[in-house]
């Protein structure tokens, strides 16, 4: 468990699923995640990162606020999926938050959070950060939590759907 001034950064627990589930059902949300997923999809997802937890030591926590203990969503850092070709295995930070909590600091605070933890407890050289340039809200938090923009690991990202720009940026965060 990771605490910052509003929030709380936990492993997950079967009693999430739910909310997880409806993070990841709703399309704005997940516009730049791949698309909407099913409750067996996102309950898979919570699955491979707790698993990833067990294999490595970190992972994506869950987001609560700390006056409510309301469900805001997740963050954390996790190797690459596979799929995602030049960087499959690298450590990378990411986040999802509902929309209610957009705008408030909190993807920047949990990020910087899950961040410190990487570097200091797990003792990772380097943490990648990537999304599409169509991206500002992603790209803006990058930005705010002071990663170097790396445009030489720049890639197309794989299997983009028709029309879109698979261009991706990639900025990278440091001890």
């Amino acid at each position: 468990m990771i605490e910052t001034p509003r929030l709380i950064l936990r492993r997950w627990r079967d009693s999430d699923r739910a909310a997880f589930a409806a993070i990841c059902a709703d399309p704005e949300v997940m516009q730049w995640l791949g698309g909407v997923m099913t409750r067996e999809q996102a309950d898979q997802r919570i699955d491979r990162v707790e698993a990833t937890f067990e294999q490595v030591g970190y992972g994506r926590f869950l987001i609560e606020r700390k006056t409510d203990g309301a469900f805001l969503g997740w963050c954390g850092v996790m190797p690459c999926h596979e799929s995602v070709t030049p960087i499959a295995g690298q450590p990378e930070i990411g986040w999802r938050l509902i929309r209610a909590a957009w705008g408030e600091g909190f993807a920047t605070e949990a990020a910087r959070a899950a961040l410190d933890d990487a570097f200091s407890r797990v003792g990772l050289p380097e943490v990648l950060a990537y999304t599409t340039k169509a991206n500002l809200r992603s790209l803006a938090v990058m930005q705010r939590l002071g990663l170097s923009r790396e445009p030489q690991r720049d890639f197309d990202f794989p299997n983009t759907p028709e029309g879109e720009d698979p261009k991706t940026v990639v900025y990278v965060a440091y001890p």
